[in-house]
């Protein structure tokens, strides 16, 4: 299978990340996954400038985990890899969009996005399926 995914050079990675803005949150900027063909929404991380040029240059998306103070590629060790199709920026220039292609599942209790739990009455319902 030949993968698909929006790649940029080192020069035009360097340009695109100048126009956000890490300060706000410092040194990271939330990052929000979407469906490249249904917009289902997956999930909403973090990025810090490393992981931002690691997923403009490679293709896959890279986060900050802020409870394990540590970068990572999503999917390296489960698989369930995302691949970036589009970009978008916010107005204020703080927060990213990735399309993407996601490979499995989002969420790591295994649900295909992370919000998988829906508002009803006073608690939350599931209302997805696990990915087996």
């Amino acid at each position: 299978m030949v993968e698909n995914r929006l790649i940029f050079s080192e020069d035009e990675s360097n340009q695109i990340i100048e126009k956000f803005d890490f300060e706000k949150g410092n040194g990271l900027i939330p990052v929000i996954a979407q469906d490249y063909e249904n917009n289902q929404v997956l999930m909403q991380a973090y990025a810090n400038k490393k992981a931002v040029k690691l997923t403009l240059t490679t293709g896959y998306v890279h986060y900050w985990s802020r409870s394990r103070n540590e970068l990572w590629k999503k999917g390296k060790t489960s698989g369930h890899l995302q691949l970036v199709k589009e970009i978008f920026l916010d107005c204020d220039a703080d927060a990213i969009l990735l399309k993407i292609d996601q490979i499995g599942a989002a969420c790591h209790l295994n649900y295909r996005s992370c919000f998988f739990r829906k508002a009803k009455n006073n608690d939350f319902e599931i209302v997805l399926e696990k990915i087996e």
